[in-house]
């Protein structure tokens, strides 16, 4: 008899050890049995995916006290995490690196062998009088040369519940897989929880990346983004398994877009959290495939992705109905989604930016909560937090994209890079070739850090790609991959860069929320040569004509010349001191760094000089049509 099979036999049901039988897989039986006996789990309970187990999980979640369904929408629950357990913690998120090997100083990281023993110390006993729950998912189509197959064990009920929300079911997966068969293993424990149910040591979080062993570790936190480890903890694996495997593992979202004559075009974007990616995603009347990550492959020299997803965790901060119709939809009608720290009073739920009054008592995660209720440091505490979330099922919108399951994915056309920039890019520009797209708005994406990451906000930052929180090889292997991946492609995607939160000199938004979509409309006709542009020294502009005609058919509004002119303007000063920024970040923390960055960095430089000579600092994009 297989040895860890025997091990771990005292702690499954009948039913339960029959299921995992199933699965020819040693190293399944292996993890599984280590990770029991760590955490000295009471029971295991193993999920095949079947509905009766599906239900069995979600209803464990609400009598445990994870979620509660005092929501009166049917299929709608709540979830609160802990006060300081509220998003991605960067400082508590490490990477496990060998001894005489050490990644760029802008990743955080340990040595291997003092970070084991120090998640393990405290993962021992964790879920000691608890049931381990053990998921198999399936990163990507099942079947699909983009399938990565994920197993993770975890005390939490709302977490493997979560899963379910999000990821696509595994189990069958893991029993056609061959006993060598590479997959990733997440190992999580919630630690010590208060009468609350939320994790009482969050002082002692930790999220630790083993890349040698293809394992997470996560304790001490319930929040998803740290827990479900195949959000963004697993992504971090796939980056490096892409970088060296020839494909690229993305913060993207893919997106259908609507074009004439009834085409639809495929777009992917990359997006730091909170900049606009959800919503572009969720523009009505086009689709969405995926808001999140997307996988990349070559496949007939064309760059085909898939969504990893099957759902969305989205952040639910000013989603209202105007802005966001179509989740703004789903979120008020019945079916399955989780809702995370959100204001709740009588069996309604509120977040900041919905649109409507505030009632000022209700429960959110401080409890009972009334309006000017502090925290023991006397910090007043918000009815909602600005993380607040909501899990849904991407086959719960109206408007998502069939191909979602397409096994070879869909052909990518466009691809978008936008950050958080005040100052200095216009709000969509084209780039002249692959390489220039990839270093100008890809490798240069600057934002401002925001509430979705635990830290101060607003504080301007690099932010490679929108990965540079969960890359797992050193930064110049990633720019060098980008770049080759797409020189090898026949039809290669035209780059975008995408800036919705340019200011004026007064801190005054240029771009209403809704502009986007004429953005995206834009770029659409560019994709198929259906639209003009003006060379600038930082990109091609949309022409004022185009989007006259745009903002018309799209928005039924007018768009006056004097707005164009005032997004549209070339701001030399501003465009320089962001060249010399992103070129010190990259000489300071990037050892390597592919001299092809610096070149176009350069001759960006040098472009935007010359027209300042020639036509001042601030230059109207006429000055650049000839």
């Amino acid at each position: 008899m297989n040895t860890y099979l025997e091990a771990l036999k005292i702690k499954l049901t009948q039913a339960d050890y029959k299921k995992l039988c199933a699965i020819e897989h040693p190293k399944v039986h292996e993890f599984i049995a280590k990770s029991s006996d760590l955490c000295h789990a009471k029971s295991i309970f193993i999920c095949s995916d079947d509905p009766k187990d599906i239900a069995y999980i979600r209803q464990q979640a609400i009598t445990r006290g994870e979620e509660t369904d005092i929501l009166k929408i049917k299929g709608h629950t709540v979830h609160f995490d802990g006060i300081n357990d509220q998003g991605r913690d960067r400082k508590a998120t490490k990477y496990l690196v060998p001894r005489d090997i050490s990644f760029s100083k802008a990743l955080n990281q340990i040595d291997r062998q003092k970070g084991l023993s120090e998640v393990k110390n405290l993962l021992m006993d964790s879920m000691k009088d608890r049931t381990m729950i053990v998921r198999f998912i399936s990163l990507g189509p099942p079947n699909s040369v983009f399938t990565i197959p994920g197993l993770q064990c975890t005390d939490s009920w709302y977490v493997a519940h979560t899963e379910d929300i999000l990821y696509r079911p595994g189990y069958q997966v893991f029993c056609r897989t061959e006993p060598d068969t590479q997959f990733l293993r997440v190992l999580h424990s919630a630690g010590k929880l208060r009468e609350n149910m939320t994790s009482l040591e969050d002082d002692k979080k930790a999220i630790y990346i083993d890349y040698m062993d293809n394992t997470i570790y996560s304790v001490n936190t319930q929040y998803a983004g740290n827990s479900v480890g195949f959000k963004k903890l697993a992504f971090r694996l796939a980056i490096r398994r892409a970088n060296y495997e020839g494909w690229l593992a993305e913060h993207m979202m893919i997106m259908g877009v609507h074009g004439p004559g009834g085409r639809k075009t495929y777009f992917s974007g990359a997006f730091p959290s909170a900049c606009g990616k959800t919503s572009t995603a969720m523009l009505p009347g086009e689709t969405i495939l995926g808001d999140d990550i997307a996988y990349i492959r070559d496949i007939g020299s064309a760059a085909r992705a898939v969504n990893v997803e099957s759902g969305i965790f989205g952040i639910i901060k000013d989603v209202n109905s105007k802005d966001d119709v179509s989740i703004f939809n789903v979120l008020n009608s019945p079916g399955e989604i989780v809702f995370s720290n959100i204001l709740v009073k009588d069996g309604k739920p509120y977040w900041i930016g919905m649109g409507e009054e505030i009632p000022e008592t209700g429960i959110n995660f401080s409890g009972d909560w009334f309006k000017g209720k502090k925290t023991p440091e006397g910090k007043e505490i918000p009815f909602a937090h600005k993380n607040a979330r909501y899990a849904v099922a991407l086959k719960a919108l109206q408007n998502c994209d069939s191909e979602i399951d397409n096994p070879l994915g869909v052909e990518i056309s466009g691809i978008m890079y936008g950050g958080r920039d005040a100052k200095a890019y216009v709000p969509v520009q084209q780039s002249f070739d692959w390489s220039h797209g990839i270093i100008s708005y890809g490798a240069s994406l600057e934002t401002e850090t925001t509430f979705a990451t635990i830290g101060k906000e607003g504080v301007p930052e690099i932010n490679i790609m929108s990965i540079q929180d969960f890359i797992s090889i050193p930064l110049s292997e990633n720019i060098c991959n980008n770049l080759e991946f797409g020189k090898r492609l026949k039809k290669v995607p035209l780059v975008f860069g995408v800036n919705y939160f340019l200011e004026d000199k007064n801190g005054k938004f240029l771009n209403a929320p809704q502009d986007k979509h004429v953005w995206i409309k834009w770029m659409e006709l560019r994709v198929h040569g259906e639209a003009g542009a003006i060379r600038s020294p930082t990109g091609f502009l949309p022409k004022y004509v185009d989007l006259c005609k745009l903002f018309n058919r799209v928005l039924k509004k007018d768009y006056s010349k004097e707005e164009y002119d005032k997004q549209f303007m070339i701001r030399v000063p501003e465009n320089l001191a962001k060249i010399q920024r992103v070129q010190r970040f990259y000489q300071e923390n990037v050892s390597d760094t592919p001299v092809e960055l610096f070149e176009i960095l350069d001759k960006q430089c040098d472009r935007l000089i010359k027209a300042k000579e020639k036509f001042g600092n601030y230059i109207s994009p006429e000055k650049f049509e000839w």
